[in-house]
């Protein structure tokens, strides 16, 4: 993973900004809000996973996105503009295929801005958030947003020790095949349950969640996170204005339409535009600023 300037804001003001990104994502179908939503959450991925985000693009992206396209007109037959009569007699409509490109969209853009997340906030800054107020639950939650690449590396460690005796699931008869796959899930059930009692037994050795405990934090709220909290704040403010004054909506069914394009509705595409990229931007201000910086040595 790259360096990632956002990341170094105020907890507070990542989790307030994925919020509201992805809030918008899932519950606004608005085509240009998608579109920029899309756009913006593939351009943070991408600069936040480089190569690996073209893997995820071509093995999952791409699939969720064209099979929502497609699976959408086959069984929804709803919408006015008639393009083409299956053998069965249902209609293909023009809505329809509208309709599944946004889907597909939609759901494309809520996994890149969970990726995104789940990169930027780790579960220090999680448990920073919230384990005053639910210190269990902010407990567990981090321990399952970190148990999935732990198991995942600790898998990888197993797997190559039992290859080295002989023992990996791709090794032998079929039989000795499922005998070493069931030894290696016997082994990462035991590392699992282990890991999570020494979990628990630490944390009530630290007196987490008493009463009266002290906590440590490297996170100061500066003039910086002011600044750009103020500028969350002032933009999603305009796009949920718009969205609550009808600035911008639209229908599919059972015909396509979108609001006339006015100022007023540029201003909300403006400002949800510039939220979008914000993570984007702040990053390549910050790295033109340092080549410019390491040019002057």
């Amino acid at each position: 993973m790259r360096q990632d300037s956002f990341s170094s804001y105020h907890p507070w003001i990542n989790f307030i900004y994925f919020g509201f990104v992805i809030g918008c994502s899932m519950f606004v179908m608005h085509p240009v809000l998608l579109f920029l939503s899309f756009f913006g959450g593939g351009c943070y991925y991408i600069y936040l996973k480089r190569g690996e985000a073209v893997k995820t693009a071509l093995w999952m992206m791409g699939p969720v996105f064209f099979i929502s396209l497609l699976v959408n007109p086959i069984f929804n037959h709803k919408g006015m503009t008639i393009l083409y009569y299956f053998k069965t007699g249902n209609p293909l409509t023009l809505e329809s295929i509208v309709y599944g490109a946004a889907t597909g969209m939609m759901l494309v853009s809520v996994i890149h801005w969970f990726a995104c997340y789940q990169t930027v906030m780790t579960s220090d800054k999680f448990i920073y958030l919230f384990g005053k107020i639910i210190p269990a639950m902010s407990l567990i939650l981090s321990m399952v947003f970190r148990f999935v690449p732990k198991f995942k590396a600790q898998i990888g460690n197993v797997s190559e020790a039992q290859t080295c005796i002989g023992r990996d699931v791709r090794q032998g008869s079929i039989l000795q095949k499922s005998r070493h796959g069931l030894q290696i899930l016997s082994i990462m059930l035991t590392w699992s349950l282990e890991n999570s009692v020494e979990t628990a037994d630490s944390m009530k050795a630290r007196g987490y969640g008493l009463r009266g405990r002290t906590h440590f934090s490297i996170y100061r709220f500066d003039r910086r996170d002011q600044i750009l909290g103020i500028g969350i704040l002032i933009l999603g403010g305009v796009v949920f204005y718009g969205l609550l004054t009808k600035k911008v909506t639209s229908l599919y069914y059972p015909i396509f339409q979108m609001n006339p394009l006015t100022w007023r509705s540029c201003i909300v595409y403006v400002c949800y535009g510039i939220l979008c990229l914000l993570p984007w931007i702040i990053n390549i201000v910050e790295d033109i600023k340092w080549h410019y910086l390491k040019s002057k040595i």
